[in-house]
């Protein structure tokens, strides 16, 4: 009963580091990349986008070394379904999601041809060998050196107006001598005066992220716990639902909160980059840690594959409308979506167990 009430505990620890944390690694992010004149969307695609992936490469590498490495490509393709049925469904709800024209034209066609080169590359075999890794690996050095380039372009023109509200607060605007005698607001005011500083900005860009991760990591291990331990749910359910969506619970806080911050940039590009880094760098990593065992690829990952890929299609056909974003509509379809996949999941396992 202890050691329950222990996770229970940690638990909410988890949750409180992955929320605060996401406010700091959002404000830190957003606010280097005003300081540099770099798209917030740029920031989102690599250093938000790595950042957030942390958990799903601690649990690949931990698989890949210490277990059978048949959590991997569940936790990838779990993961990618999260990210853009429920993240990006979340974040579309709360406020639309305008999509740039390199967005649409190079890197969500590149998102869809890596969803399916990855599907197709564990479908042949049914396992990913170390050079099948090799060339994930590459291709996301390439995606990378891609973006820095681009971030150099950007540097020297202004910030899109869509990405400018990186600040959410005016510490001249609305803000008078009677609301600073109160303790908290004083508190706020010297945080939001310290954001003009880079090293400020840097700082809490790391601390941010150190507690997202660290926050999500409390969170799936916690939840696993009380899952198998107090409830009985099958492993099987587990590995498909809590470790996917914890592993996701950085890339989540960090969307929403960034959407609601009014930083489109990096809510989107969050999503785009992390699950690119999901099937390139982590997939690879994978494939290459397993040696000469190579990565296995089941029938399971075969459906979940074609459901990432699906996702992907998804957001690519949304975002070419008259207004070119993400709507509050295909942020309910995606929402939809993914429910209508566990529900399969559930149905699914549920048949097995008869047979």
């Amino acid at each position: 009963m202890g050691k329950i009430v222990l996770e229970i505990f940690l638990l909410l620890i988890g949750f409180v580091l992955l929320v605060k944390g996401a406010d700091f690694f959002v404000d830190g992010a957003s606010g280097i990349a005003k300081k540099l004149k770099v798209s917030t969307f740029i920031i989102g695609v690599t250093v938000v986008a790595l950042g957030t992936s942390a958990p799903e490469l601690a649990v690949t590498m931990a698989d890949a070394f210490g277990g059978s490495g048949e959590l991997i490509v569940g936790n990838i393709l779990g993961s990618n379904v999260i990210n853009i049925f429920l993240i990006l469904g979340i974040s579309a709800v709360i406020c639309k999601l305008p999509v740039e024209r390199t967005t649409r034209l190079i890197d969500l066609p590149f998102l869809v041809v890596t969803s399916a080169l990855f599907l197709l590359l564990g479908a042949f075999g049914n396992c990913f060998e170390w050079w099948e890794g090799l060339i994930l690996v590459v291709l996301y050095v390439g995606f990378m050196v891609y973006n820095i380039i681009l971030a150099k372009k950007q540097s020297k023109i202004q910030l899109e107006e869509a990405t400018a509200v990186a600040t959410a607060f005016d510490v001249d605007n609305g803000v008078g001598t009677q609301a600073a005698q109160n303790f908290w607001q004083k508190i706020k005011l010297g945080y939001e005066t310290l954001k003009n500083k880079v090293w400020f900005l840097i700082v809490i860009t790391v601390v941010g992220l150190g507690m997202v991760v660290g926050g999500a990591q409390l969170v799936v291990g916690s939840a696993q716990f009380i899952a198998k331990e107090l409830f009985h749910i099958p492993a099987e359910i587990v590995a498909l639902t809590v470790v996917a969506f914890g592993t996701s619970l950085p890339e989540l806080v960090t969307s929403v909160s960034a959407a609601k911050k009014g930083d489109v940039g990096i809510a989107t590009g969050n999503i785009i980059g992390s699950n690119i880094a999901n099937i390139l760098l982590i997939g690879g990593v994978g494939a290459l840690c397993t040696g000469a065992n190579g990565l296995p690829f089941s029938m399971e990952g075969i459906i979940s594959g074609c459901v990432s890929l699906f996702a992907a299609i998804i957001v690519f056909s949304s975002c070419w409308g008259k207004t070119k974003s993400l709507t509050r509509v295909s942020g309910i379809i995606m929402l939809l979506c993914l429910a209508a996949y566990y529900v399969f999941i559930f149905l699914n396992l549920f048949v097995l167990k008869l047979y």
